[in-house]
This record gives structure tokens, sequence and C-alpha cells, in this order.
């Protein structure tokens, strides 16, 4: 019986050993829900009145509305995201052990500035955005 549990906990710790390769396929994120070009993209168009803007985006960051009336919205976002992944495994017999420690980590940066001007009735009159990554 004793052989049984040795071998079985060995085929344990061995089955769940990761690779370097393996850690960095955890770092993915896992933020679905996120302002992106793309969304602006599909989801702003002229003519758009201001409410279906706030609606598609949320709330600027910044507002102002010039000597003619027309207001200009700006949504800057910034996004950090670091990750590390770390698997470690050990397995000891009577007399000695093997040990396994690996481990990834991942730091990556993304701006985004949308600039969307409307016209004196309150609808998108042109939009602007740049995104960068790195």
């Amino acid at each position: 019986m004793r052989p049984l549990i040795i071998l079985a906990v060995c085929i344990a710790t061995l089955a769940s050993c990761k690779s370097v390769e393996d850690n960095r396929q955890d770092l993915r994120s896992t933020q679905e829900r996120e302002m992106t070009a793309g969304i602006v993209k599909r989801e702003i168009r002229k003519g758009m009145p201001m409410s279906e803007v706030a609606a598609a985006l949320g709330s600027p960051n910044l507002t102002s509305r010039d000597e003619n009336g027309k207001e200009t919205w700006i949504y800057d976002k910034i996004a950090t995201e670091a990750s590390y992944s770390q698997s470690q495994n050990a397995l000891f017999l009577i007399l000695g052990g093997i040990a396994n420690q690996s481990g990834a980590a991942s730091t990556t940066q993304r701006t985004l500035t949308v600039v969307i001007k409307f016209d004196s009735s309150d609808n998108v009159e042109s939009y602007t955005y740049h995104t960068s990554k790195f």
C-alpha cells in the first residue's frame, strides 16, 4: 500500500510541473471590457448625439466648450498591466530530492487618447484617436 501512495505522489508532482513557456502562457490579461480603438471605431459616428457617446464610452476625462458653444470631450486612458506566474515543485525520496522552480514576468503599458468634437447641437462633428502599446 505504501509504494502505491509514493507512486501516486510522484505522478501528481511530475504532472503539475510547468515550464517557463507554460508560465508565460498564463500571463494573458483577463480584463475583457476596456476602451480600445476598435470600440471607438465601432461605436462612434458623425452626427451621433452626445448622450449616445456617453452611453458608449462613459464619462470623458476632460471637457471644454469654445466661444461658439461647441463642446470637446477627451478620453485619456493609460493602463499598466503587470503579471507574474510561478510554479514550484519538489520531490523528496528516501535519501535525496529534486526541486524545480520556474516563473515568468510581464509588464505592458497601453495608452489611448480619444478627442470628440461636437457641433453646436451637441452631435458628433468629428473624432480622432491615438493609441500606443509598449
